[in-house]
């Protein structure tokens, strides 16, 4: 395993620029998810911006209920309560871009203290050439209450060396390591994250997604791409997909059943897993 500066909170609070993000900041040795600890703050009536950070997790959580491989001192495992969705959009239109936005700030983050340029793959994991570096896990707090509340839970793989990934992770997963050949910081790259996803979020809340929709689909690898879509009891679709829509869902073009039929119209797939074909 690749040794990897430990987070501490002064090391992160010393370049951390954010108004709300991290302004109230619990960091853990060990959890079983930062997401579910920071749901449990949540309930508990923790204030917008609180952050949970851990260096390792013993059941971290990714999309569709699956395990997040989260070994301890290399990566960032984090989780941010995110209360109110502002003026602009409706409770619905805010749940479909949060995910997207992070994915995006999270992109961005690792652009500017890396320099290494990642891409997306609907609706928020982040690649690079293909192989998965990171992702999100938004979930909502039920909470009796007219603010509306969303955990967003960030995993991004740090200073992990090719030879600590499990066997079936090898051929299909990366970290910023293995791509730039250097030892991250991680202190000052969670810092920066939470700067541009206090910046994605801001402008999301007073201008809509018409800009990030864009700067959303200039990063996405998916666009353009022949996929195969997974949506759920067993049910496929081969597409291409074509654009993202004003409410986040991949626009897809079926696969037209021979070469003579009409193009199909598009489809707004909402929630399904992607996989891009070659």
């Amino acid at each position: 395993m690749l040794a990897s500066t430990p987070l501490t909170l002064d090391e992160i609070r010393s370049t951390l620029a954010t108004k709300s993000l991290g302004q109230q900041f619990h960091l853990h040795h060990e959890l079983a998810s930062t997401n579910s600890e920071a749901l449990l703050l949540a309930h508990a009536g923790a204030p917008h911006g609180t952050v949970v950070v851990t260096e390792q997790q013993s059941a971290g959580r990714g999309r569709q209920t699956r395990h997040w491989h989260s070994p301890p001192h290399v990566n960032i495992y984090c989780s941010v309560v995110v209360r109110g969705i502002g003026p602009v959009l409706t409770l619905s239109e805010w749940l479909s871009w949060v995910p997207l936005v992070s994915a995006l700030a999270v992109a961005e983050a690792v652009r500017t203290t890396t320099s290494v340029g990642l891409s997306l793959k609907w609706p928020n994991d982040l690649l690079f050439q293909d192989r998965k570096v990171g992702g999100i896990l938004c979930e909502s707090a039920h909470i009796s209450s007219d603010i509306p509340i969303v955990v967003i839970g960030i995993g991004l793989n740090v200073n992990m060396a090719a030879d600590s990934f499990p066997e079936d992770l090898r051929h299909t997963a990366t970290s910023l390591y293995e791509i730039s050949r250097n030892s991250i910081n991680r202190n000052r790259l969670l810092s920066q994250l939470l700067l541009e996803l206090e910046d994605v979020l801001d402008e999301l809340r007073t201008h809509g997604s018409s800009r990030l929709r864009a700067a959303y689909m200039s990063h996405c690898h998916t666009i353009g791409r022949h996929i195969r879509l997974l949506l759920g009891d067993n049910q496929e679709l081969l597409g291409t997909a074509e654009s993202i829509g004003t409410d986040g869902a991949l626009q897809v073009r079926p696969l037209a059943p021979s070469s003579g039929t009409p193009p199909s119209p598009l489809l707004d797939i909402r929630a399904a897993d992607v996989i891009h074909l070659r």
